[in-house]
């Protein structure tokens, strides 16, 4: 069996109830975007900023780099999001929203929720058993997605 659908096997076990992954289909996404926001908004030294990057991106790259060792499609998919999250990011510098305060306050409502599924689950969430699940949950969210597109990961 390869890493990644051990991995997903796993994280799939604390993930049965219907009402527990309704909620996961949106908090997971959130927070992966709050979760790169609130990087975003960390100050960089200014000869990193003056290429308009942020600590976001530079986080970014490992975090693309496991995904896409774990699966290439779950790599390209993740690169879409990681796209998307930044361009989130923009949106609300463009309509002056602090992305700081924006992505903390959504970071702990989508983390309220999780652990409100988890207890209408009846388990506990798998990172308390491998942080590796924190990264896990965004992957197990976009197979959902490329099993509807008859997309192998």
């Amino acid at each position: 069996m390869r890493s990644i659908e051990r991995l997903l096997m796993q994280y799939g076990e604390s993930h049965q109830n219907k009402t527990n992954v309704m909620i996961h289909a949106i908090a997971v996404p959130s927070i992966y975007f709050v979760t790169l926001g609130l990087l975003w908004s960390i100050p960089v030294p200014e000869f990193i900023a003056q290429f308009s990057v942020t600590w976001a991106h530079i986080i970014a790259i490992p975090v693309l780099y496991y995904y896409f060792s774990l699966s290439g499609p779950i790599g390209a998919a993740m690169t879409l999001l990681t796209i998307a999250c930044f361009g989130g990011v923009k949106l609300l510098i463009w309509f002056e929203i602090s992305v700081w305060q924006f992505c903390l306050s959504l970071f702990v409502v989508m983390w309220v929720l999780q652990f409100i599924g988890h207890k209408i689950e009846g388990k506990k969430p798998s990172f308390f058993e491998d942080l590796r699940f924190l990264l896990v949950g965004p992957a197990w969210w976009w197979v959902h997605w490329l099993k509807r597109l008859n997309i192998g990961y």
